[in-house]
């Protein structure tokens, strides 16, 4: 697997699109790292940058950003509304897969290096980077701002980790810059009703694990309370791994909440926003919506969707595209300006689009395709494709019969089927591909050269090697499509008698994936030499195969009664 990291800088500018876009181009100019958003923001003048690659290409964009940054930002004429002390302000390291953040933090303790020698700007390693216990909060690091830095770099106990300690007219202009390995985090605003900062920080010190200062009789003027050592004791929040401020936003003309997520894990988004929403209306005030800054993992939106399902009694067995509508709307995400999920989702982001997969052929070009001279895709794509509509019928039946009227009761029964049924669904469309790259793994293996012995022996076991391949993918498909009329038989015994004949018709194209997947079986063991496994092969279709024709005239009588009746 390969080493993918991904990198956040914050830069302090984000009103002059001339800047952003010199310092995004040190990006693009990489071709081994990938430019996956830019989010400039005009109250705060800032700009959120994501990138991803392999460790040493990212670091060594990330150091030119923060070189073009020292060359093209001064902060001793920045104004913004979010906290911060340098040019780049973070620049934090997030293992995205293929790596364990041990190693994570050895770059950022790289970069950070390069950075302090070569560049002359003070750096502080925070989080899982930081060199002390009191530097792992961000907010401890960035204490003071920019205005603060000069007092700070007298204080020995805050002697950066790399780079120059001494203020200069360079520290000046560049401020200082703070560098992490951390977990992925959310940053995520909560729009209010409202003007007042104040009482948008009274929502915030009630979720936020700092939580609010204890005073005297819990009067808001009251004297602070401390402990024995002269420290300010304080009330915690309700979330864990939470960090919240209120502000007001000049270009929306409301107050949010800005939250930064550190541990969605532990402290959900969607129960975030939930919680804010409850805490607001005990003081008159709404949520209107929500923003993320940045991109977010795809599972935070999906976790979302499923929680706001759960709410309102309904299935949560469809598609992951709508379950992530669902959050998007409940959420509010869209308040502001549109949520393109193909744009703000990680893993949308970084997967193939490539219009050469069948599964992203729209059902003509797929037909046509299927109808041309090319001999692929065949038979055993089809039967996958087959299942995945008949498991699909009987998902559909499922749905509605969670939202039948009167059966309220039911819906959590109907949507546990409907979720077993879009697993099928998923692992059927994940074989349509499949089947075809199986066949032209054959190919390519009969293509390789033959000039000597040695050439031979490896083409002979890639073309058994692929051949076995052939055999498993369509046997898969045999196995899941089977399996997958347990669901259409529970929906024809229990299902919305007005859908009963959907998962007749999905009993009927499960019956036919399972023997076209038998069909390819059946063929590709022709060319395979190793016996034993072929005999263990047939007499596992021919069992997979009695049982689907049995159970398929079950769920054929259960339809034509159930029909009857009406």
């Amino acid at each position: 697997m390969n080493k993918i990291i991904e990198c956040v800088p914050n830069i302090s500018e984000g009103r002059d699109p001339v800047i952003i876009n010199k310092v995004i181009e040190t990006i693009n100019s990489n071709k081994n790292v990938k430019l996956l958003n830019s989010d400039p923001g005009s109250s705060t003048n800032r700009t959120v940058i994501t990138f991803v690659g392999d460790p040493e290409n990212v670091i060594d964009v990330a150091f030119e950003i923060i070189k073009k940054t020292k060359e093209l930002i001064d902060m001793r004429n920045h104004k913004g509304e979010h906290p911060r002390m340098g040019a780049t302000d973070v620049c934090p390291l997030i293992p995205i897969s293929g790596i364990s953040m041990e190693e994570t933090v050895k770059f950022a303790h790289k970069l950070s290096k390069r950075v302090g020698e070569q560049l002359n700007i003070p750096v502080y390693c925070y989080e899982n980077a930081a060199t002390k216990k009191d530097r792992k909060n961000l907010a401890n690091c960035r204490k003071g701002e920019y205005e603060g830095l000069q007092k700070k770099l007298l204080d020995k106990n805050w002697k950066p980790d790399y780079g120059p300690s001494e203020y200069n007219d360079s520290i000046a202009k560049s401020g200082a810059t703070a560098i992490s390995a951390r977990d992925f985090l959310v940053a995520y605003n909560i729009n209010l009703n409202t003007t007042s900062t104040r009482r948008a920080n009274a929502i915030a010190f009630d979720i936020r694990e700092a939580g609010r200062i204890k005073r005297e009789k819990n009067k808001i003027n009251g004297k602070i309370l401390k402990d024995k050592k002269g420290n300010p004791l304080r009330k915690p929040g309700l979330f864990k791994h939470v960090k919240g401020i209120g502000w007001f936003i000049e270009e929306y003309g409301v107050a949010q909440i800005s939250y930064n997520l550190t541990n969605i894990n532990i402290s959900p988004l969607h129960e975030v926003f939930d919680k804010t929403c409850e805490r607001a209306q005990k003081r008159g005030i709404r949520v209107t919506g929500s923003e993320l800054i940045g991109l977010v993992p795809k599972k935070v939106l999906v976790k979302a969707g499923i929680y706001f399902l759960k709410k309102q009694q309904r299935s949560i067995g469809i598609s992951e595209k709508e379950i992530i509508k669902i959050a998007v709307k409940s959420l509010g995400l869209d308040e502001l300006s549109p949520f393109k999920t193909e744009e703000r989702v990680i893993e949308y982001m970084l997967e193939d689009q490539s219009k050469t997969k069948l599964i992203n052929m729209n059902l003509e070009d797929f037909a046509n395709e299927t109808s041309s001279e090319s001999p692929a895709p065949g038979g055993g794509s089809i039967s996958a494709y087959v299942g995945a509509l008949g498991v699909s019928l009987g998902t559909m039946v499922a749905n509605l019969s969670s939202h039948k009227r009167g059966w309220d009761d039911k819906w959590e029964i109907f949507s546990n089927w409907a979720v077993k049924g879009m697993e099928y669904q998923k692992k059927l469309i994940t074989l349509v591909d499949e089947d075809t790259n199986a066949f032209n793994k054959i190919i390519k293996s009969f293509r390789m050269p033959k000039d000597n012995k040695e050439d031979q022996i490896k083409r002979k076991q890639a073309i058994q090697d692929a051949t076995k391949n052939a055999i498993e993918v369509p046997l898969s498909i045999m196995k899941i499509s089977f399996k997958s009329m347990d669901i259409m038989k529970k929906m024809a015994q229990i299902g919305n008698p007005n859908s009963i004949s959907d998962a007749g018709v999905g009993a009927l194209c499960a019956r036919t994936a399972v023997i076209g997947g038998y069909l390819n079986v059946k063929i590709n063991c022709k060319d395979c030499e190793d016996k034993a496994f072929v005999k263990k092969i047939t007499q596992e279709c021919n069992s997979i195969l009695r049982k689907t024709k049995k159970l398929e005239k079950e769920i054929i009588s259960l339809t034509e009664k159930s029909i009857s009746k009406k």
